[in-house]
């Protein structure tokens, strides 16, 4: 092989000679020459090809929750372009996982499983409070469960990691129990419908759309999130590093918040259509949607400046109670400061 390119490159050099008299250009000098333009023409290419990506998609991540369906509505109404991929996870521990393992760039969350990422290290902000849970988040009991004390030292099925270990905590303390009065039993959300119904569990920590299904299939419900409005918040929230890789990204960010507000526009002046796409996507009656939304209340830009903008967001206050809280019983092992993740008030760059 060596000998064919010594070969290849004397006959070039003859070549030359043939071309060029006298030797008045050096054949060494000229072949280095050939090699230096086509590394450069090659390294331009590259860079070409990374100037044409210097946007990159935003990948969002879900569980099911009528509270969320307002982003799937945008993108059925063509409100986001094809930088924008909507990712759809079968719970909320599905989604941490997902965020944790780098599949989605932005997450949405409660703001409990948020404090569990920060203390974890991961580098977020909260860019949007998407909803308030005002009775779509349920403790369900089994017939002949009719009161929230009545579980104590029964079967109850609980996402350990997610919203469920918070919300049951506090609703328990209401009437002086400690989840380890009961015996929770780790299961997400996409098992309670089934484990209630089965006797597996005699109650679950759940929220809709399986919160509906089981009234309707006769269980009780113990306690909401309505008695204690306002601990419950879903928020957006997005890797930093996401947001650092290119200017462009944050334009990204931008139209997917504009799409959310103007999905709201729609699902105000077009209700009914709005009301029917969500909840065919919920796998539930129109009804039954319409029903499941009265459990929430969802922030207009307004109330989301209020919220996450400003010297003292008024989410910052409750995250910081709920984080106290989480200390106390063991859900968090240390504190730490959580300012940070409402300093860009990205919600401000909108034009409305």
């Amino acid at each position: 092989m060596l000998f064919y390119h010594n070969k290849m490159y004397k006959n070039l050099c003859k070549y030359q000679a043939l071309i060029v008299p006298e030797g008045r250009l050096n054949c060494r000098n000229k072949i280095a020459g050939i090699f230096r333009l086509a590394f450069l023409c090659v390294l331009f290419l590259i860079l070409l090809w990374g100037c044409t990506r210097d946007t990159q998609p935003l990948r969002v991540g879900t569980n099911v929750w009528p509270g969320y369906e307002p982003l799937y509505l945008a993108r059925e109404l063509k409100y986001f372009d094809n930088n924008i991929l909507l990712v759809e996870y079968s719970s909320a521990s599905d989604v941490i996982r997902g965020f944790r393992y780098n599949a989605i760039d932005a997450a949405a969350l409660t703001m409990d499983e948020a404090l569990l990422l920060i203390k974890d290290g991961y580098d977020i902000t909260v860019v949007l409070a998407m909803d308030i849970s005002s009775g779509g988040d349920v403790i369900l009991g089994r017939s002949g469960l009719n009161k929230l004390s009545d579980i104590k030292g029964k079967r109850v099925g609980v996402e350990k990691t997610a919203l469920g270990s918070y919300f049951f905590a506090i609703a328990l303390e209401t009437v002086g129990l400690k989840p380890s009065d009961t015996i929770p039993v780790n299961m997400e959300v996409d098992r309670h419908e089934t484990a209630l119904k089965t006797g597996i569990v005699d109650a679950v920590v759940t929220f809709e759309p399986v919160r509906i299904k089981l009234i309707a299939a006769g269980a009780n419900v113990l306690f909401d999130s309505s008695q204690v409005y306002g601990a419950i918040v879903d928020v957006l929230v997005v890797h930093n590093d996401y947001l650092r890789k290119t200017p462009n990204n944050v334009n990204t960010l931008n139209a997917l918040l504009e799409g959310w507000f103007k999905s709201l526009d729609y699902v105000h002046s077009n209700p009914q259509n709005a009301y029917k796409i969500m909840a065919e996507r919920e796998g539930i009656s129109k009804d039954e949607f319409v029903t499941a939304l009265k459990g929430l209340h969802i922030p207009d830009i307004k109330e989301n400046r209020t919220m996450l903008c400003g010297i003292k967001p008024t989410l910052l206050l409750t995250t910081n109670q709920m984080k106290r809280f989480m200390i106390a019983n063991d859900l968090l092992q240390k504190d730490f400061n959580v300012n940070s993740i409402f300093d860009k008030c990205q919600i401000n760059a909108l034009k409305r």
